[in-house]
């Protein structure tokens, strides 16, 4: 049937008078107000989405705590998530986050492989016992995280030197928590030693804070909790398995160095002795390690610089002391953020800070900064490498009782087998490196 031209004009006036309508609407809905929130635009002093660095935490105890809050207080961070083997720090760790951040995002897992499949993390605090330091570096690494890890970060030589490797062919950001290559005067006392100030170098000291070589014990078996309140099986981890024991459950000493504790030498020696590399530059080890003598453990690198633990003798400038000895004079400097200087001129007219108390702040921001920027932070895995095996070496020399020779080309003890049976540990099934 044919169609009119008064039809067809019709039919045009209410497609154009639709059209008209529906593009009316659309255009009122354009016009309308999008409410975004401010966190949303970095408005208000937040920070935007794409600046923030999105953390989680493993095992945050006591000291994770501390380093947790060091986290949340910088304004481009994100706590999304928290693992631990503990129900109740699961749920204390949440509960500190949301506060903090005003609301309830924190999510919580007692597998910290379910915590390190999440695309959204950027970065994890590592903050277990140092039994597990190493390990959950090395699956974080490989998850695509970059990583603040408390000390003392590797339990033996050959972890120290996987952990160094790993951090290289993958590429990730790596920060151990020898917190005071971050605090001013520490830096300016190894400024002055590496930069000749103080003369061709001599020795370096460094404060062990105990010098004792012990064996990770078993305590009396009491009644497992159910895994879901405590999972004793992921506490231990790569260790070897023994009975439970509450009192294993927070001792900052278990399963430590090579099956040696090791007293204070690996524990303060994580930070003094990190100082001491620092002093000389970030030098490979010393390669010549002597038992103690007069109260001394003298170990010698390969140009003739002594690296020497003492526990007396110091200055009282407060815990973790240092002293730097060149031909030309020396600096001594502790936890009082104080310096003592041989010369007054070793100032050169500079002020230096004095910050006290040795906090984790700046070396928490040292660390999101190298994230986003993906330059090498101060306690980078090279420089831990380094000092973790001055100090497993020295341990070594203390558990023997005799001089130890160390090859930073084969890393190892050449022609002694007492002492590179003590230059690493198996793992427990199914954990790897």
């Amino acid at each position: 049937m044919p169609v009119s031209p008064r039809s067809v004009g019709r039919r045009n006036s209410l497609n154009r008078r639709d059209f008209l309508k529906g593009s009316l609407a659309a255009s009122a809905a354009v016009a309308a107000p999008t409410i975004i929130p401010a966190s949303a635009l970095g408005l208000e002093g937040t920070v935007p989405p794409s600046e923030r660095v999105v953390v989680g935490g493993i095992g945050i105890g006591n000291r994770g705590t501390y380093d947790l809050g060091c986290f949340l207080e910088q304004p481009d961070v994100q706590f999304a998530a928290v693992c631990d083997v503990k129900e109740a720090r699961r749920v204390a760790v949440k509960k500190i986050a949301d506060d903090r951040q005003k609301n309830g995002d924190c999510a919580m897992y007692r597998d910290f492989r379910e915590l390190l499949d999440r695309k959204d993390i950027d970065a994890v605090l590592i903050a277990t016992g140092p039994n597990w330091h190493a390990t959950a570096a090395m699956y974080a690494a490989k998850a695509g995280k970059d990583m603040y890890c408390e000390k003392p970060c590797t339990k033996n030589i050959e972890q120290s030197l996987i952990l160094r490797d790993t951090m290289r062919r993958t590429g990730r950001v790596f920060q151990a928590g020898t917190q005071r290559r971050n605090l001013p005067h520490f830096a300016f006392a190894c400024e002055l030693a590496r930069t000749g100030r103080l003369g061709k170098m001599k020795r370096v000291y460094a404060h062990p804070a105990g010098m004792q070589a012990m064996t990770s014990g078993w305590l009396l078996p009491e009644t497992e909790p159910d895994a879901a309140v405590v999972d004793w099986n992921m506490y231990l981890g790569p260790a070897a398995w023994r009975p439970f024991n509450a009192k294993l459950l927070d001792g900052f000493n278990f399963e430590k160095g090579g099956g040696l504790v090791g007293g204070g030498v690996l524990e303060w020696g994580s930070h003094c002795v990190d100082l001491c590399q620092w002093a000389v530059d970030d030098c490979a080890p010393p390669v010549e390690y002597d038992p103690p003598k007069d109260g001394q453990l003298v170990a010698r690198y390969d140009n003739g610089v002594e690296l020497v633990f003492r526990e007396t003798g110091w200055i009282p400038l407060g815990s973790c002391p240092v002293r730097f000895e060149g031909e030309a004079g020396w600096v001594e400097a502790g936890d009082s953020g104080k310096l003592v200087l041989s010369s007054p001129e070793l100032l050169a007219g500079r002020t230096v800070a004095e910050i006290g108390g040795y906090p984790a702040t700046f070396h928490v921001r040292d660390f999101l900064d190298c994230v986003k920027s993906r330059a090498q932070p101060k306690g980078n895995a090279e420089a831990a490498c380094n000092a973790h095996i001055a100090c497993h070496a020295a341990n070594i020399a203390l558990s023997l009782g005799r001089t130890v020779k160390y090859s930073n080309e084969t890393h190892d003890f050449p022609n002694d087998i007492e002492a590179n049976r003590l230059r690493s540990e198996a793992l427990r099934e199914p954990w790897r490196l």
